[in-house]
């Protein structure tokens, strides 16, 4: 996940095994374990993304600890759990997070959490597009937030899950200013939220360094399965 080099990582956020081969094999570049039974960052079980792991032949490991709302100690002792299962990459979602001091204090508990337990593990920090409906914290406050408390990543996703893509709930330009203040405080960026086909030129535009998908690798119902050829194309479409 190297802000430098040429290509926007394809990140895709498997539910089991199964899954997570058929993304791999269509070059996905880092696989994302979550749960969609449980929300837009649902978590999975401990033992899902210990078998993920043992089947993707060292491809980076991501995995979602929930949407959250202001439990702290909830949140880093499941940061704990899912860095001691093999994930790389830990996700947590500002579902209910209201406040800066929330945001801030939660996302303090859940880096300690991590790095304590391994200094090398990543910490991604996720707010949500579509925040005015939901009545959260907005997400322009995460990149500030997220260099003062430490993570590595910042995330844009949309937090109600019915089809509504995070282009509709946030402008080119937005998003290119959420981008850039990231880099400039020295965070990686990741983008999702209903991503379909026909916004691929625009995220080339907005140029994140990692592109999260599920729905569109799964032909457009994030319930259905991820299917190889699927995770092909848009990894070329990312290349061209």
């Amino acid at each position: 996940m190297d802000s430098e080099e040429k290509f926007m990582k394809l990140l895709v956020s498997p539910m089991n095994v199964e899954e997570a081969k058929s993304a791999v094999a269509g070059g996905a570049d880092i696989i994302d374990v979550k749960n969609p039974k449980e929300g837009s960052l649902g978590a999975n079980f401990p033992w899902v993304i210990r078998d993920v792991k043992g089947v993707i032949d060292g491809v980076p490991l991501s995995a979602t600890i929930g949407d959250f709302e202001f439990k702290p100690g909830t949140a880093s002792l499941a940061a704990l759990g899912a860095a001691y299962a093999g994930a790389h990459f830990i996700k947590v979602g500002l579902y209910g997070i209201k406040t800066v001091e929330e945001a801030h204090e939660i996302l303090e508990a859940v880096n300690k959490s991590v790095k304590s337990f391994d200094p090398e593990k990543k910490v991604v920090a996720s707010s949500y597009s579509d925040y005015k409906r939901l009545g959260i914290l907005s997400p322009f406050e995460l990149p500030s937030i997220g260099a003062d408390v430490g993570v590595d990543v910042v995330m844009l996703d949309t937090g109600i899950k019915d089809g509504r893509t995070t282009f509709e709930f946030l402008s080119e330009d937005e998003l290119c200013g959420f981008v850039s203040d990231a880099h400039d405080r020295g965070l990686l960026v990741a983008l999702a939220g209903a991503i379909r086909f026909d916004d691929i030129d625009a995220v080339l535009r907005v140029n994140p360094d990692i592109l999260g998908v599920r729905g569109i690798v799964c032909g457009g119902d994030r319930k259905s399965v991820i299917r190889k050829e699927l995770v092909q194309d848009l990894k070329d479409r990312l290349e061209a």
